[in-house]
């Protein structure tokens, strides 16, 4: 069981969203008001359509209001997604009764359908993604445009690729929207909370360990594929990683942690910060439900609201908290690193991974840094 209180994780809708929009090639509308269309399109900051609906046309139906819309977009070249929000589906709305067209993508996905990541899920089901037997490489998974790392994630794990000479398949779901339907049967992940299922997975990349075993796994699967460059790399960029946390460690206490993000980042940062700074992990509070239930190394609950979150840094009083501006703003006076949106008050131009090598690197980094800051 969970408390809610404050919600500080998005619907379904923005879910949904997040996926169809990734993909060039795809025209989204949001049918729904304003806000159901305002909010998606600040935090997924992309360009987003909607047909803003008001009183009287939740009264006496929408369908007029979405055919100008859906006719606006025809004949641009990009297939039509149309994302159902809590009003009209509570109506009933049949969106294809509204609108003819065989290439209409409806995604029924309104905040009361779950979270995030089931409209996600549900969005990725309406594409109907396919694997190709014949298509060379290996696809990225994990993808979202929620995620405020998905651009760094795919360059890293592009460039660490290519290093070991394996070209990528489709990005699942950052890519053009043709590519949907011919996946490499093989699938590599950046973000368990965003996995499409398509392919074979062959592991995760949140982590060194985890990308250690995923390189072996690559090396199995392809033969023309050479591991070993990358393999030096982890291998002599680890040693900084340990020299670093050995040498703060000489200065410092190991902190004293507290995690609020996705569970697939959560956990990475508990695991990171354990293996490199002998970190004491207070609790892991996830805004999603987990995948599997680890197996008891940390206290992890799903604690998706405000109230919640600030009673659990009140007991467990921990000198670093990892999360979003909204754990900061219930903490200002401790060390902080943001690993989840939103992220105000800050200025972010660069695309930062926390998936890979560079991840790895990059979060430590910013512990560091966070921590020695608030050193007395």
């Amino acid at each position: 069981m969970h408390e809610c209180g404050t919600p500080l994780w998005p619907c379904a809708m923005t879910g949904a969203a997040a996926c169809l929009a990734g993909f060039d090639g795809i025209s989204v509308v949001i049918h729904g008001s304003s806000g159901c269309y305002y909010y998606p399109a600040t935090l997924l900051n992309t360009h987003l359509y909607g047909t803003f609906i008001l009183e009287n046309e939740v009264i006496f139906g929408s369908g007029d209001r979405l055919r100008e819309v859906i006719s606006d977009l025809s004949g641009k070249g990009d297939r039509i997604a149309v994302v159902t929000t809590c009003v009209p589906s509570a109506l009933g709305e049949d969106i294809r009764e509204m609108v003819s067209g065989s290439e209409l993508i409806v995604v029924d996905s309104p905040g009361f359908a779950g979270d995030l990541e089931a409209g996600y899920q549900a969005a990725l089901a309406a594409l109907g993604p396919s694997v190709n037997p014949e298509q060379s490489g290996v696809n990225i998974d994990g993808i979202s445009l929620a995620d405020p790392f998905h651009e760094g994630n795919i360059q890293e794990i592009t460039r660490l690729l290519y290093r070991a000479g394996i070209p990528v398949g489709t990005v699942f779901c950052r890519d053009r929207a043709d590519k949907v339907k011919t996946a490499s049967p093989f699938t590599i992940g950046t973000n368990e909370d965003f996995g499409s299922g398509v392919g074979t997975s062959l592991g995760g990349t949140l982590g060194i360990p985890s990308l250690r075993t995923t390189l072996g796994k690559l090396a199995g699967i392809f033969d023309h594929a050479d591991t070993d460059p990358v393999l030096k790399e982890l291998d002599l960029q680890e040693e900084r990683l340990i020299h670093a946390g050995d040498k703060f460690l000489r200065r410092y206490e190991p902190p004293r942690v507290a995690i609020f993000a996705g569970a697939a980042y959560a956990l990475f940062a508990a695991d990171t910060l354990k293996r490199y700074l002998d970190a004491e992990i207070l609790i892991v509070g996830t805004r999603n439900d987990l995948p599997e239930q680890p197996g008891g190394q940390y206290r992890v609950e799903k604690l998706a609201g405000l109230e919640a979150v600030g009673r659990r840094i009140t007991e467990s009083d921990p000198d670093l908290v990892i999360g979003s501006s909204f754990e900061r703003s219930l903490c200002p006076d401790r060390a902080f690193v943001g690993i989840i949106p939103p992220f105000r008050g800050q200025v972010r131009l660069a695309h930062y991974p926390l998936a890979g090598l560079g991840g790895s690197l990059y979060f430590v980094e910013n512990v560091l840094n966070a921590c020695m800051d608030r050193a007395p």
